[in-house]
């Protein structure tokens, strides 16, 4: 008789796996943009991110979220957030390994997609410290409408080094900033704002009264916000510390207890005579904050392929060391099935976010390397139509993806020790955020009624045109719905999600193997698929699929 208080046939931690060098998939999605596939930075990142001391952090940083400390023991506002002291370690190596705004003060090839790598590499050991670190990213594309600001700015914004003091950015060696869009009455309806701004008679300085609804990462140094100044909506740079080291009026009401992304900090905030510096022309204030919810996008959709690379990767590690029913459960054939679906889902997800990462390197192309001509306008306008389509679809799936793969583990990806309920709160959050998937499906409508847009869309799929050809006629099926783009905006979803699996599709077919790419058409664009996970054909190479998942 076996001891019945011994304990067998538990999969061992996942821990001491290179998350960089045993993504197969990964590496073939970086392989065609010159050396960023062996890039001695992403090692380090992936070493780091699979260790010990990395995966321990995440659940300690969840389960003692950030506490808000509006005054001081003597009745002063100080308006703090303590965090749990796993955060500030989880952000010092994101800082540190230049996750944040580095990349564009880098003179290194293809900074922005070696970047992507890293933040998606990086985003699988906890995604809620991901926020701050996105967001200081994308707040520099829209620094540049000013350049006395963005001089002021940017190379702080770029520094690696992680300064939490509450100084005066000049005093500090690193900054970190944040946004302020919506308000209670208008959420995504940014144009209902009602929030005002006054000129003070200084160069550029307003008075912000007002509030909002939804401020994340509350605690860092400067804000992008939008506010009604006299010309109309427009864009200000806050910063929570003023040159002369005075509090700048920052009244934050409460932290929301939100369902995840529990580590990060997102509040409620007033302002009272709030000090703001005009970012770009008064009544443009959208104009000019677009390219910093682009930027924000980008990361919703690494973030949730970094989500699905994780919850992948924990299915496959317990099933891969699990037994039952006489064998392993990897390799049981309804079990094979659901693995290398969700295989699939994760590999398309990836291949996706690194092309549009390739595409802000190359639509900012460096002065001193050849381009071909009217190259970065065409890939502008390609990250203006797949950006949309790739946030509403990766996004929309992580939900469905993570939930799967949790049932990949039984019980035992039920209970918080796992990880996976962490996962599972944290998966529908870049649906909502910069634009739910109604938003995001809409815009693509908007993109189309622009030639170009439409244009780049079939430029990228024309790399492929024949060679698979059921992805041949997907393509038509988009182009006849297309027929009536004014009266499309019931469909959007359906013709967004069509759009973003062709060009899934289109990139597997260019830079995976026959086997996944084969599978990935068959499932997805060939049949009457309806999106359940583990309905893949019997035929399927299971084993080949599978075999590039820890590689």
């Amino acid at each position: 008789m076996a001891d019945p208080f011994a304990v067998t046939n538990q999969a061992p931690p996942l821990r001491g796996v290179n998350f960089f060098t045993r993504d197969t998939a990964l590496g073939d999605a970086l392989r065609p943009y010159g050396g960023v596939a062996d890039d001695p930075g992403l090692h380090r990142i992936g070493e780091l991110a699979g260790s010990e001391e990395a995966l321990s952090q995440a659940l300690p940083a969840n389960q003692n979220p950030p506490v808000l400390r509006t005054h001081d023991r003597y009745g002063h506002r100080i308006d703090e957030v303590d965090f749990h002291p796993s955060w500030h370690w989880l952000m010092e190596q994101a800082v540190g390994f230049g996750l944040q705004a580095a990349p564009w003060t880098s003179d290194q090839p293809s900074p922005h997609l070696t970047r992507a790598a890293g933040f998606y590499l990086w985003s699988q050991v906890e995604p809620g410290h991901g926020c701050p670190i996105s967001m200081t990213y994308a707040a520099v594309p829209a620094l540049k409408a000013d350049e006395r600001l963005a001089k002021e700015w940017i190379p702080q914004l770029a520094s690696t080094r992680y300064d939490v003091r509450r100084l005066p950015a000049a005093e500090k060696t690193g900054v970190l900033a944040g946004m302020g869009m919506t308000e209670k009455q208008g959420g995504s309806d940014v144009r209902a704002n009602l929030t005002t701004a006054t000129p003070t008679g200084s160069d550029g300085e307003y008075q912000l009264n007002g509030h909002k609804w939804f401020c994340s990462a509350p605690q860092v140094d400067v804000f992008l916000v939008l506010a009604q100044a006299p010309e109309g909506l427009s864009c200000f740079v806050v910063p929570r510390v003023l040159a002369d080291g005075n509090r700048n009026a920052f009244a934050l009401q409460r932290l929301k207890d939100k369902l995840g992304n529990r580590s990060n900090a997102s509040s409620e905030v007033e302002f009272r005579g709030t000090v703001g510096y005009r970012l770009g022309d008064e009544g443009a204030g959208v104009r000019t904050i677009i390219e910093m919810v682009a930027a924000t996008r980008l990361d919703c959709v690494l973030g949730s392929a970094a989500l699905q690379r994780r919850a992948l990767v924990e299915a496959v590690w317990h099933t891969s060391h699990r037994s039952a029913f006489g064998g392993l459960l990897a390799d049981k054939p309804a079990m094979q099935n659901v693995l290398a679906d969700l295989a699939l889902e994760s590999e398309a997800g990836t291949a996706l976010a690194m092309r549009l990462a390739a595409a802000v390197d190359a639509s900012q192309p460096v002065p001193t390397a050849p381009t071909t001509p009217g190259r970065a306008e065409q890939e502008v306008a390609f990250r203006r139509i797949a950006l949309p389509l790739a946030k509403f679809w990766v996004s929309k799936r992580t939900s469905f993806m993570v939930a799967e793969a949790l049932e990949c583990l039984g019980g035992n990806g039920f209970v918080e020790e796992s990880g996976m309920p962490l996962l599972f709160r944290e998966s529908p959050l870049n649906s909502i955020w910069e634009g739910s998937g109604n938003v995001n499906a809409l815009d693509v409508l908007r993109a189309l009624r622009r030639p170009e847009s439409l244009e780049a869309w079939l430029t990228e799929l024309a790399t492929v045109q024949g060679a698979d050809h059921r992805l041949d006629a997907a393509v038509n099926d988009v182009l006849q719905a297309l027929a009536d783009i004014e009266g499309a905006e019931a469909g959007a979803r359906r013709l967004a999600a069509r759009m973003a699996l062709c060009l899934q599709a289109s990139l597997l077919i260019r830079h995976s193997t026959p086997e996944v790419a084969d599978a990935f058409v068959a499932s997805r664009l060939a049949n009457d698929w309806g999106g359940v996970f583990g309905t893949l054909p019997r035929t399927t190479p299971f084993r080949a699929i599978l075999d590039r998942t820890i590689g």
